[in-house]
């Protein structure tokens, strides 16, 4: 229920409050009766004839003495009624009564002298039952106690949502005096927004009288305005006798030690839940960037607001941290912002290089190997943390409040600096927030350390890879030749493959594709043997299968090395192809004016098993056609189906027919991946006429 359904208030209305009385006096149910000074009954109400048994007609006229008293009580109760007529003094207090029935009642009676314009004098008695006194007494009592010494807060409201009454550990809770609550409405005393639902659930409350019990407000009050407390609400609607609604009851218990304990759980949980995030997704590639980019991805937004993770530019540069004279220069690796903020041109942007000076958390860290939290930052502190006085203003104008870097620490020796900060989540980080960061901090210091090592390892491997690969030339007597040679992506080792184009006499090329089964530093040194051992057996101008078998026996002694291999010579006088294979995928032969086959080889078995001869085919290879040789890794992918990528080969090779060059472009983007874990060889010969024929 919204506040606008709150009724207004008005003037009392005489006629309507004469129409609505208070249901007490009929809970009571107060008899009176009117008794002349002789004694006898005057008058007699109806509740006197509830209450006693006695119609009126019955009891007027009679002496009330005899009528009402047992005789052994007549005595007492004639003397009680000669003092109050002759003093007139009032008499107050129970007395045994027999009703008409025979039975006899204890009487609560109230009595008093009248006197009438003439000066005659009157008893009128006023009587209810002594149990449902004494039952209303006790719930008064009751009431009384709990409103005054409960430790709960308890308090009514008026149908207008105005104090009429609230105890002392309300007042204490509020942070406002009793008196001072009396009158005022509750968003007065509780102005803050965290009380606007607990209003509207009021109004829902008055309005169709259900209640609602132990609903859980979190907010603060005059008594604590720095820190949130956490009460347990219940409302119920105050009616009267008669059903009429004479506003709420509210019971309130201070909750927060219950609140904060389940908040503790909760950040304990979510703590846990990070820890496991974070070993299930940090690291997950040996690349570089993509660890720093998985740290900040698991820490913003469940920890962090903005985080900003940088790795000394040394480390990246040789693998080793350089601790040398003047401020450490550091590279940005990721940043991310749990939502679009200005603080984001405040943080040094990925990819760029920067220095921090002596005072700014990394340079903290870096000197101390010590994290830093900052649980407080106000105007004056953001210079601290900022890179400049823009970048200060701008994490100002995000509302940056509360700060903490974190080394990251790998072997032993500080590689980076990993930096977090809080502006939309009004919480500080606390030492429970500086220990999960550094727990994360710390793994994902280790695999970003691994990433760099691989990178480094990886670097020399292919460097060593590109430096035993030929560079040829683009012209053959009677071929276009184009060649290729990708490494796999950044979190695979460089593997062992390696095409060739090698001179022969009388015009031949001999064109060789292979694939060391390996990776690293290691596959590249077999390959860089197995090449040399091709090029001195290719001048013997032996025919490909014994170019194999020769390749076969040196291949074992290169242990635990196997190759495979494809050996092919053209002969552009007369137009033909001689080839063997050992273990290798078949080449892919393109005639103009024909579909794209692949070649119906003897597979042979790979190089260094050593379990049979090699076998060569020939064919004729005109000029206009294209052979194709590649390596396993342009059409193996670790989800298709071979025969499906070895179709998507053949389809892209279809007419129109390209350069050599254009046809290399063209496999290289459309069958590798960007994750792709494997190294591609890709060497193509177009045959063209042969000068001066």
């Amino acid at each position: 229920m919204s506040r606008a359904k709150q009724p207004p208030e008005r003037a009392a209305d005489p006629e309507k409050a004469a129409s609505d009385p208070s249901g007490l006096m009929d809970l009571l149910g107060v008899a009176a009766v009117l008794v002349e000074a002789d004694g006898r009954i005057d008058m007699w109400s109806p509740q006197a004839e509830e209450l006693f048994g006695y119609t009126g007609d019955e009891a007027v006229g009679q002496y009330a003495a005899i009528l009402l008293l047992h005789p052994e009580d007549r005595e007492a109760g004639m003397g009680l009624f000669a003092e109050v007529m002759e003093t007139g003094r009032h008499w107050a207090g129970p007395f045994p009564v027999r009703l008409k029935d025979g039975s006899t009642r204890i009487i609560e009676f109230r009595n008093m002298r009248l006197t009438d314009s003439l000066g005659d004098h009157y008893a009128l008695g006023l009587a209810t039952d002594r149990a449902t006194v004494r039952q209303v007494e006790r719930k008064v009592a009751l009431s009384s106690q709990l409103v005054t010494q409960a430790p709960i807060g308890l308090s009514v409201l008026d149908t207008q949502l105005r104090y009429v009454a609230v105890n002392g550990a309300l007042a204490s809770m509020h942070g406002v005096p009793e008196a001072d609550h009396v009158g005022r409405h509750f968003r007065e005393i509780l102005p803050g927004a965290p009380f606007t639902t607990a209003e509207n659930q009021m109004l829902e409350v008055l309005e169709t009288g259900r209640p609602m019990v132990d609903e859980q407000v979190v907010g603060r009050t005059r008594a604590d305005p720095d820190n949130d407390h956490a009460w347990a609400v219940s409302l119920y609607r105050l009616e009267d006798h008669g059903g009429h609604v004479l506003g709420i009851a509210s019971v309130v218990v201070d909750v927060t030690d219950r609140y904060e304990a389940a908040r503790q759980a909760e950040r304990a949980q979510q703590r846990l839940r990070l820890m496991a995030d974070g070993s299930a997704r940090i690291g997950t590639t040996l690349e570089v960037e993509r660890t720093a980019q998985e740290l900040a991805d698991v820490l913003v937004p469940d920890l962090a607001d903005m985080i900003a993770v940088d790795i000394l530019d040394s480390v990246l540069r040789t693998g080793r941290p350089d601790r040398g004279e003047g401020p450490a220069l550091f590279r940005a690796l990721a940043v991310k912002t749990a939502y679009p903020t200005a603080a984001s041109d405040a943080i040094i942007a990925p990819g760029h290089l920067a220095t921090y000076h002596a005072d700014h958390p990394a340079a903290h860290c870096f000197r101390t190997r010590k994290p830093l939290l900052i649980t407080h930052l106000d105007s004056g502190d953001l210079s601290r943390i900022a890179a400049d006085d823009a970048a200060a203003g701008l994490l100002a104008e995000a509302g940056v409040h509360t700060d903490m870097a974190v080394p990251l620490i790998a072997r032993g020796e500080i590689i980076g600096v990993m930096g977090l900060a809080r502006a939309r989540n009004p919480q500080p980080f606390d030492e429970d927030d500086l220990t999960l960061a550094c727990e994360l901090a710390s793994s994902a210091a280790l695999s970003i350390d691994n990433a760099v090592l691989h990178q480094h390892i990886r670097s020399a491997a292919e460097t060593l890879q590109r430096s035993l690969l030929p560079q040829p030339s683009p012209r053959r007597p009677g071929l276009e030749i184009a060649a290729r040679y990708r490494p796999a992506q950044a979190f695979s080792e460089v593997g062992g493959d390696w095409y060739d184009v090698l001179p022969l006499s009388g015009d031949r090329t001999a064109l060789a594709v292979g694939d060391v089964m390996g990776s690293g530093i290691p596959a590249a040194t077999a390959m860089g043997r197995l090449r040399t051992a091709t090029s001195t057996l290719a001048d013997l101008d032996l025919a490909p299968s014994r170019i194999l078998t020769h390749l076969d026996r040196i291949t074992q002694g290169l242990d635990p090395f196997i190759a495979t291999c494809v050996y092919a010579v053209y002969d552009p006088h007369h137009s033909r192809l001689h080839v063997a294979c050992a273990g290798h995928l078949p080449p892919v032969l393109v005639r103009d004016g024909r579909p794209p086959e692949l070649l119906d080889l003897p597979t042979g078995t790979p190089l260094g098993v050593g379990s049979g001869p090699f076998e060569t085919a020939a064919l004729t290879m005109n000029p206009g056609d294209q052979l194709v040789l590649y390596t396993d890794g342009l059409v193996e992918t670790r989800d298709d189906p071979i025969d499906q990528r070895l179709d998507d080969l053949l389809r892209l090779l279809s007419p129109p027919c390209r350069s050599a060059e254009e046809t290399c472009d063209l496999l290289l983007r459309q069958l590798r991946g960007p994750a792709d874990h494997d190294d591609v060889a890709l060497l193509i010969a177009r045959a063209r006429p042969l000068a001066g024929l």
